[in-house]
């Protein structure tokens, strides 16, 4: 026997309704503020890193100046001091896996946690351009210890506190370097693109955690510390003109995105590797 339809509609599903206010969008989402975040900043005594620290202070984050050369450090906490801001000093050697552990454990006895780690220190002013053939093992192995392997070791000391927490931000740094392949920099180019990888597996491995990892590939950045090998103002002003942004790069031009990557705003963004150098590379 035949059943007759019935007559009555199915019921549809309740959607929310939100304020036209928010328009549902939650309060974190909208919220880009690292105010009274604990920021580690590896390798800050000077160059791009000093800048950071310089900066998250002064968005009211207390800043983490570490650095091999503790003098360094203590005079960039000065400088935040002065301005107002909130800086603590804490020699570390990141290819050393006890100096990394003392450093991490120093930061939690005086500020109580670990909000975010950027992984900024590496082995980069000091390098002689040389043939891969001609690379000295001793300085192969010095780049890869400080470049990938501090990276790891500051990630894994972080990692049980952000664990806790249920929430934390890592951030790497890569470089531009790797999409050009630039040449008699084998050593620098290798470790940069390790960063990549590594950033792409502990995403994976920390998201369920709350836990984001991100990489920022700047590209060549004027600062205050002399190089080995300086480009001329014509190998400046060509790599310029190359960009879509024609102007040099300074370290302020990364600060934006890596206030952003540490905020609560970024916490749906993870696993990524985006290229800060004034359009000179480009990603699809």
């Amino acid at each position: 026997m035949s059943t007759a339809p019935s007559s009555t509609a199915p019921t549809s599903p309740t959607l929310p309704t939100h304020a036209p206010s928010d328009s549902g969008v939650p309060a974190s989402a909208r919220d880009f503020a690292v105010a009274g975040l604990v920021v580690i900043v590896t390798g800050s005594g000077q160059g791009i890193g000093r800048e950071l620290a310089r900066q998250f202070a002064a968005a009211g984050a207390t800043a983490v100046v570490a650095d091999l050369d503790l003098g360094k450090a203590q005079g960039v906490v000065t400088e935040i001091t002065d301005a107002g801001g909130r800086g603590l000093a804490v020699r570390v050697d990141v290819g050393e896996e006890t100096s990394v552990q003392a450093m991490v454990d120093t930061v939690v006895a005086e500020l109580g946690r670990v909000d975010v780690l950027i992984n900024n220190a590496s082995v980069f002013a000091t390098l002689e351009k040389l043939p891969f053939d001609e690379i000295p093992l001793a300085r192969w192995e010095q780049v890869m210890r400080v470049n990938i392997t501090g990276a790891y070791l500051c990630a894994r000391a972080v990692a049980p506190h952000m664990r806790a927490a249920g929430s934390g931000r890592i951030v790497n740094v890569s470089s531009d370097a790797v999409t050009r392949g630039t040449v008699d920099y084998l050593h620098y180019v290798t470790s940069k693109s390790a960063v990549i990888g590594m950033t792409n597996s502990l995403a994976r491995e920390l998201g369920r955690h709350g836990i984001t990892v991100n990489c920022i590939r700047p590209g060549s950045v004027a600062t205050e510390v002399d190089r080995a090998v300086n480009p001329t103002t014509a190998v400046r002003e060509r790599a310029a003109s190359l960009q879509c942004i024609p102007r040099g790069m300074v370290p302020t031009d990364l600060v934006g995105i890596m206030l952003f990557l540490a905020s609560p705003a970024s916490a749906f963004i993870t696993g990524q590797t985006i290229a800060c150098d004034g359009g000179y590379t480009h990603s699809s």
